[in-house]
């Protein structure tokens, strides 16, 4: 729009340069102004392009206070909750530039709301994508192209990849690209942060039915490689279970076909997960309040024992009153 808007007719090719981006994404950019009721027109010819029509101008940013509170709220929280990319002050600049334009009277009010906003949380620490990497990879997602990607793993190792982009997640204050990886036919799940370059490749692909990005997302990390591997037996609902377990961490399914007689009983599901330490997990069964087994590993027997001593010390412990009769 700010190339349009500066006058005279725009060539694809000057357009495909100053986007960085080729002709074919040219055109789909000037069909998605059209949608939004913006008229350009296609001048034909040897130095023909795209150009604005004679007369229009883009209207003033008019929103509401709900609108108004909306977006600004949406740029002060969105750093903080890992929603932004590696601009630092990309949030800041965009909501100075919007408070410039609202009508005095409201951008006062919401002035005074941003200065008395507090968080009871510290900002955290995000990996936070490339605004270009994350554009492209968006495209590339909603247009079913694949993707030439430069990334960099957890141990440092860097490698170039082809990847078929099912959709991007946002999930703890990360984003992530799933999608299968063709060369070896496998799914994979990738952090945005560590994508240095994305560009699309000729050709689409069709993405697979299953479950939805979201959920392709959070099964990916519920099987990430840790030091232990643990697997339960669950006497609960899955709802209860993911109370205290979410599927981020776990995988819950139903249990194939107890040996035990009395673990033949309805309503036992099988929790597998995946954990660098074992001993966050005792307080969580024991918060769960439902009969479980652990079936693997078995330090996790003797860590849930250890805790349910210690609860059994603890409740036995009776400390005298204090003598007040003095």
């Amino acid at each position: 729009m700010e190339l349009l808007q500066s006058g005279g007719i725009r060539t694809m090719a000057e357009l495909a340069h100053r986007l960085g981006v080729d002709e074919r994404t040219v055109r789909r950019y000037v069909g998605h102004l059209i949608d939004l009721d913006v008229p350009v027109e296609s001048v034909r010819g040897r130095h023909g392009g795209y150009r604005l029509a004679p007369g229009y101008r883009m209207p003033p940013l008019m929103l509401s206070d709900d609108e108004a509170l909306a977006v600004l709220l949406g740029l002060v929280a969105g750093p903080r909750t890992g929603l932004a990319t590696t601009s630092d002050t990309a949030s800041e600049t965009a909501a100075a530039k919007i408070r410039r334009v609202l009508p005095e009277r409201l951008a006062r009010r919401l002035g005074t709301v941003l200065e008395a906003l507090a968080f009871t949380a510290p900002p955290g620490e995000f990996g936070a994508p490339q605004t270009g990497v994350l554009l492209t990879v968006a495209d590339a997602v909603r247009h079913h192209q694949p993707l030439s990607i430069r990334y960099t793993s957890a141990d440092g190792r860097r490698s170039e990849r082809t990847l078929h982009p099912y959709g991007l997640v946002a999930h703890s204050g990360r984003w992530y690209v799933t999608g299968a990886a063709p060369g070896i036919g496998e799914d994979r799940t990738l952090r945005l942060d560590r994508i240095t370059d994305a560009r699309t490749l000729p050709g689409s692909f069709e993405p697979p039915a299953g479950p939805d990005p979201a959920q392709r997302v959070l099964s990916a990390l519920a099987k990430a490689p840790y030091r232990y591997e643990v697997t339960l037996r669950i006497q609960a609902t899955v709802e209860q279970i993911r109370t205290r377990l979410p599927a981020s961490i776990a995988i819950v399914e139903e249990f194939p076909s107890p040996a035990d007689a009395d673990l033949n009983s309805e309503g036992w599901l099988r929790v597998e997960l995946r954990a660098e330490r074992l001993d966050w997990l005792p307080p969580v069964l024991a918060s769960l309040d439902r009969p479980f087994v652990i079936e693997r590993p078995d330090e996790l027997r003797g860590l849930v024992t250890a805790l349910a001593d210690r609860l059994t010390t603890s409740a036995r412990r009776v400390r005298p009153l204090p003598d007040r009769s003095s």
